[in-house]
């Protein structure tokens, strides 16, 4: 389907540059529509610079899979650090986006979202990440804007009845952090079974900037698994089984550091037909442990009462069913997540508090989606609701913890009590597929509850739910669901040689979830924040806001050998209550590149740009930044049917620079100085080798 972004890059071997990415037009992907942009990021003998062809980024050599999706027009990484970056996508981030890997949608395990779901996507592992490029359909799940859906990679059923071997594996190396990743996947397969083993590891030291190192920025991560099917007539049914372990791995917009999490998945799938009508069921299960610290891996606090360390879990299970009739299909789905987090002092075994105790949210829901083709014309209208139901338990503490935070537990043991809510959701989405001039419409009232952090975090602390920017926080049982009120249209204009796709989208939310100033009648809440160093905290509140903004990418092979691709992407966000600025919200960005090539071999020479920010929230005292420039140059080589060779430069100039979405350093004795947004990575070479048959 012509909609469709589709770029191949050799088993791993580099990520797709945002121009190049979503700008050519090429070979449909089975399952996508005309509103996804799909990367492919496992290796196709495709021949370069045509119109199936798939020119490289050096920013594949990242380990964090979100760097690859921020490519895509719209989108933006928000840097928390190597393993724990997040996906802005036209002013939406976290759980405002539906974001699956492996098939599977989960709670991450810690108060502050050191894991991210992309966390447990490693690049290296990768095969495709799609984002729907409008509000996604109802039969997607939750979450106000678009999907997120990484796959990893797997053996995929041979055409044979005898047991092939297949092998997709890669390696790679980065200077900029002395980064090693070696990973990809090894199985046998017919037309009737398969079944693989997957594996990865991951490890980088603190990374280069121009004059000097970001510290406390190293990791190390493992992921192993196996996955399996059998396929009889039109029933495939499909087992995996996976687990990460991060290690060790710093986290300087963060007051504290990764110590471990060892995650588990499970699901088991069916994709066929009961009773002569297509079915796809599922079931689920993610399991998160997590520990991390302040004192093993930055420098340790100068009081031993100063120091911390929490233990957070959370259980998510899921299940889902859908059954067609025809145009019609029907569907339920529903989720538990079980989690908790206490905070402990290492030196005092009397202290600890439980900031989030034994949280239990479940939902249940269910939607039914119409889809047709009108000649040449495709659509679909979906209609879903979901009953929602969240509790925590009343917050204990440990008797060495101070007496106002003791006070403050039981108050809030005193209000406690459990929130129930329904949302209802609607979306509908019209294109056309062929032609040279293909228009595409989507409508949606989307909704979102708020999560754990916003809803129960009682105490003050830095928990913020990904937001790493140096404030503290409190939650705030009484919050609304957010609705959000949205029309995206765009269209795509597809020739022989030239492909320009723009979009314009506008987005009205009502109860959007933001902090704001804590008021002055929650004196203990203020004293314990200010007492941990924050003075002016902010507390999740329901606010009015908007979104709009328009993005778009080109792609223009002007003469046989030599391509030039760009990406744009501007975002505006209000609030539309007072007279404020949406806060955390990307500039004005692109960038463009010039690739020339042949068969079997390429280079490309990259331009990445952001304008500085200067529409802040007043409200979050938020900081302005500075635009910037910085040039990337890579080459691709296939050395033959399964070997391939990339590898480049990053940052070719050395040019230091920080993204507005990038976390503040909370670490010292760094060459970042404290309360200072991350810089982007300094002048490094990568190279990548892949083997894939």
């Amino acid at each position: 389907m012509a909609f469709q972004a589709r770029f191949s890059l050799g088993a791993s071997i580099c990520a797709v540059a945002a121009a190049n990415a979503a700008s050519i037009p090429a070979q449909a992907q089975e399952g996508a529509d005309a509103l996804t942009d799909t990367i492919i990021v496992a290796g196709r003998p495709l021949p370069a610079l045509e119109v199936e062809a798939e020119p490289v980024s050096g920013n594949a050599s990242a380990a964090d899979a979100a760097a690859l999706v921020a490519h895509l027009p719209g989108a933006a990484l928000i840097n928390n650090g190597a393993v724990s970056g997040q996906v802005q996508y036209r002013g939406l981030f976290s759980e405002r986006l539906a974001i699956r890997v492996g098939g599977q949608s989960f709670q991450s395990g810690g108060p502050n979202a050191m894991d991210p779901p992309l966390h447990y996507a490693p690049t290296i592992l990768l095969d495709s990440i799609s984002v729907s490029r409008g509000a996604a359909p109802v039969s997607q799940g939750l979450g106000l804007g678009g999907l997120v859906d990484a796959r990893l990679k797997s053996v995929d059923f041979g055409s044979g009845d005898s047991l092939a071997p297949r092998v997709d594996v890669a390696a790679s190396y980065r200077t900029v952090d002395q980064g090693i990743a070696v990973g990809g996947v090894a199985g046998l397969a017919s037309d009737t079974y398969r079944v693989n083993a997957i594996a990865s590891w991951e490890e980088g030291d603190d990374y280069r900037i121009p004059g000097g190192h970001v510290a406390d920025s190293s990791y190390s991560r493992l992921t192993y698994g196996l996955s399996g099917g059998i396929r009889q007539g039109e029933n495939t049914l499909t087992l995996d089984l996976r687990r990460q372990e991060t290690g060790d791995s710093g986290n300087p917009p963060f007051p504290m550091d990764i110590e471990f999490f060892d995650t588990d998945f499970a699901r088991l799938g069916f994709d066929g037909k009961i009773a002569g009508r297509p079915a796809m069921l599922a079931l689920s299960y993610t399991g998160v442990k997590h520990g991390m610290n302040n004192y093993e891996r930055r420098p340790p606090p100068t009081s031993p009462m100063q120091f911390r360390r929490t233990l957070a879990d959370a259980d998510t299970f899921n299940a889902s069913a859908r059954i067609g009739f025809g145009p019609l299909a029907i569907g339920m789905d529903g989720s538990y997540v079980d989690r908790s987090a206490t905070i402990t002092n290492p030196n005092n075994a009397a202290f600890f508090i439980n900031s989030l105790d034994r949280v239990k949210e479940s939902r249940f829901g269910g939607f039914a989606e119409l889809s047709g083709q009108f000649g040449d014309w495709q659509g679909d209208l979906g209609v879903r609701v979901d009953r929602h139901h969240a509790k925590m338990a009343d917050p204990l503490t440990g008797s060495a913890v101070p007496a106002m935070v003791q006070m403050l537990a039981a108050a809030t043991a005193a209000n406690n009590r459990a929130r129930n809510n329904t949302t209802v959701d609607a979306v509908a989405r019209i294109w056309r597929e062929e032609g040279l001039v293909r228009p595409r419409l989507t409508l949606s009232r989307k909704t979102r509850v708020p999560n754990a952090v916003e809803r129960f975090s009682w105490l003050p602390t830095g928990a913020s739910g990904g937001l790493a920017d140096g404030n503290i926080y409190i939650g705030d049982q009484a919050l609304k669901p957010e609705v959000a009120w949205a029309a995206e249209a765009g269209v795509d204009l597809v020739g022989t040689a030239v492909t320009f796709r723009p979009s314009v989208f506008y987005r009205r939310i009502d109860n959007y979830i933001q902090g704001t100033p804590v008021p002055a009648s929650m004196a203990v809440q203020i004293m314990i924040a200010t007492m941990n160093g924050d003075a002016t905290p902010l507390i999740f509140s329901n606010v009015d806001a908007e979104l709009y903004g328009f993005d778009g990418d080109l792609s223009w092979q002007f003469m046989p050998g030599l391509q030039f691709d760009a990406t744009v992407s501007y975002i505006r966000g209000k609030r539309r209550d007072i007279a404020d600025d949406l806060y955390r919200i990307a500039p004005i960005n692109g960038r463009a590149s010039l690739t020339y090539g042949a068969s079997n071999w390429s280079v490309t020479g990259e331009v990445v740009t952001a304008a500085s920010q200067r529409k802040v929230s007043a409200t979050n005292d938020e900081q302005t930044s500075s635009g910037w420039v910085v040039a990337n140059l890579w080459f691709d080589w296939r050395l033959s049917g399964a070997l391939r060779v990339s590898g480049g430069v990053e940052n070719l100039f050395d040019r230091r620079y920080a993204d507005h979405l990038s976390g503040i350093n909370r670490v010292r004795d760094s060459d970042v100085a404290l309360g200072e947004r991350l810089p982007g990575v300094g002048r490094g070479g990568f190279l990548r080798l892949s083997v894939a048959y």
